[in-house]
């Protein structure tokens, strides 16, 4: 890796604008706040090192979570996010360039429920409006972010920048690349909770079980863009060179529409052998779902059927356990302002994903009678149920008797 100043740097401003993108929407953790106590300088030495070619990412730290799925993250270090949306906010432009229309992870404007419409929009437009058929092929890649080959992705992101970005810190750029792509964060990582918070999590869902030279870390900003970058390879391969039209990808879950249904079959090995020929991926065996479009397919949280689109008995089960959590938080002592800011996150997230489908009696169902009285006490529900707002405090206002 290169330790040597560059010729052609980046700016401090532009350093600043990953910064503040950084910061935006974010807890506040330890290592966030001990970095912005003196951000200035702090931005200011992580220039000079990115300069002088001596910077190199620091340490992770590394947990499970249980919901919606147990997977494992690695946090990086404040100061290592910031360097991250600096990369991205040069690249992304160009990838965005690149990109089919129908990736939908990570990209402004198109989150799961852009996905679930253009999905609901192919078998609409591929059964003729329901008066056909159609079929669904719908294939996850087993282990995604753990098998990701580092040195095929820096192969290929190294081109990709040689070719498209021509800025004059092109070297410093790749350089950045290079470090981020090939770091290990399981070495001298920091654990946060028990060892045990491990158990029952499959090998294959964590890093320090992945294969030699391969595996992103969960929780960066590089990890995601990196691994859209990662499968536009093969999101080419099935629009253009075996033509389907009716295809779109949320991170390694993909779906294919079409009207032959010996053609989705025979088109299936050709797409494994790519997978595993060019990416070193390999398709899932037990979550390959082949059916006709009336029954339905299951797709980011919810059932796509003719004429409807209903939510996965999954997430609701999911909320359900996210609101006693959150109970059990406000009885055990009363909660701080971090407590109550992650409350209005979580339940907003189910309510805004559940707010574009026919839920409403289950929206107000659940939260009336399972959110408790202290969060209800502090909060109201605003366009029915479609979110939770808190309510403002009263400020009383002190009299003072002046005598002159």
């Amino acid at each position: 890796m290169n330790s040597t100043p560059f010729a052609n740097q980046i700016t401090l401003d532009a350093l600043f604008d990953a910064y503040f993108s950084c910061r935006q929407n974010k807890r506040n953790t330890i290592n966030a706040l001990r970095f912005e106590a003196e951000y200035e300088q702090n931005l200011i030495t992580l220039c000079d090192e990115i300069n002088q070619g001596t910077y190199q990412p620091g340490k992770s730290i590394a947990f499970v979570i249980d919901k919606p799925v147990k997977r494992e993250i690695f946090a990086a270090d404040f100061r290592d996010r910031v360097v991250h949306h600096l990369i991205i906010s040069k690249l992304n432009p160009l990838f965005e360039k690149e990109f089919i229309y129908d990736s939908y992870a990570c990209r402004v404007g198109k989150g799961t429920h852009f996905g679930i419409k253009r999905v609901d929009g192919f078998i609409r437009k591929c059964s003729k409006n329901y008066t056909q058929d159609c079929y669904v092929l719908k294939l996850d890649i087993e282990a995604f972010f753990m098998h990701i080959d580092k040195g095929i992705l820096f192969n290929r992101l190294a081109q990709f920048i040689k070719t498209h970005y021509r800025q004059p810190d092109q070297l410093l750029i790749l350089s950045l690349c290079q470090k981020i792509i090939e770091n290990e964060p399981t070495k001298h990582c920091i654990i946060k909770g028990k060892r045990s918070n491990w158990d029952g999590l499959p090998s294959g869902k964590s890093l320090f079980h992945s294969p030699k030279n391969c595996g992103l870390p969960i929780g960066n900003l590089t990890s995601q863009i990196f691994a859209n970058f990662y499968m536009n390879a093969f999101d080419h391969f099935v629009k253009h060179d075996l033509g389907v039209r009716y295809y779109g990808r949320y991170v390694d879950d993909s779906i294919l529409v079409h009207q032959d249904k010996l053609y989705l079959q025979s088109i299936f090995l050709k797409i494994d052998e790519f997978l595993k020929t060019q990416l070193k991926l390999s398709i899932h065996p037990k979550k390959i779902y082949f059916q006709h479009y009336s029954k339905g397919v299951k797709f980011l949280g919810v059932v796509i059927k003719p004429h409807r689109i209903y939510i996965q008995d999954r997430i609701k089960g999911n909320f359900y356990d996210a609101i006693n959590r959150q109970n059990k938080i406000a009885t055990e002592e009363p909660p701080n302002q971090e407590d109550k800011k992650r409350f209005l996150s979580i339940m907003n997230t189910y309510l805004g994903l559940m707010k574009h489908y026919k839920t409403y009696r289950l929206r107000k169902r659940m939260a009336l009678k399972y959110i408790s009285s202290w969060w209800w006490n502090r909060h109201y529900s605003s366009g029915g149920f479609a979110k939770l707002v808190a309510k403002q405090r009263k400020v009383k206002k002190a009299r003072w008797n002046q005598s002159y």
